[in-house]
């Protein structure tokens, strides 16, 4: 649009767009082009947040199924990262932590392919777990304790299998069950009982 006559509108916002700095003409475009991302980010954000709930209401009914699972066997409790975790938390309110902990780093010691770092690994565990007044000495007999101590001589993935055993023993006749009926226990059960009727109600 162009006008030559004297005291057009259009010819007035020409001219005063003519008089602007150049940097404010470059700020007004920068300020639109960031608001169009801006948008399409609020718009991304959006569709993200989504499919971030439902992946989380996915997990939610999986996690609920689990804590369930944990009461059928130690076996399904260990087999769970989240139960793994549960119960070394529950463990360290009866100041016996160490079982779980030795446990885990037997079977952690197992998967070493090193014959040097298995050497290693195994005296470490030793020293910390196994050997007499340990930092955190497991609950195993004397008998056991020698067997162990022999068995580091040649070092082998087997070495802890019978100190792991015993231990292992140890924590389902023992722990486990207290575990089974601690409060804390009882909680998770009870919301993942109440999520499942929730679920079933729902479809």
């Amino acid at each position: 649009m162009s006008c030559w006559m004297p005291g057009c509108p259009a010819l007035s916002m020409c001219r005063g767009l003519a008089m602007l700095p150049i940097t404010c003409l470059e700020r007004a475009k920068d300020l639109k082009t960031r608001l169009g991302i801006l948008l399409h980010k609020s718009e991304l954000g959006h569709r993200i947040g989504t499919s971030g709930k439902l992946q989380l209401c996915s997990r939610r009914r999986d996690s609920s199924q689990e804590v369930l699972e944990w009461r059928e066997s130690f076996d399904q409790l260990l087999k769970s990262k989240n139960g793994v975790t549960a119960f070394h938390t529950f463990l360290k309110t009866e100041f016996s932590e160490e079982n779980l902990d030795f446990w885990l780093a037997c079977e952690d010691f197992k998967k070493t392919r090193s014959k040097t770092k298995l050497a290693s690994k195994a005296n470490r565990i030793f020293e910390e777990f196994v050997q007499n007044e340990a930092p955190r000495e497991v609950n195993i007999d004397h008998e056991t304790r020698e067997i162990t101590r022999k068995n580091l001589s040649g070092a082998t993935s087997a070495c802890f299998n019978e100190a792991q055993a015993k231990t292992r023993t140890l924590m389902e006749k023992d722990s486990y069950p207290r575990f089974l009926k601690s409060a804390s226990y009882q909680d998770m059960t009870k919301q993942a009982t109440s999520r499942g009727i929730s679920k079933r109600s729902h479809t």
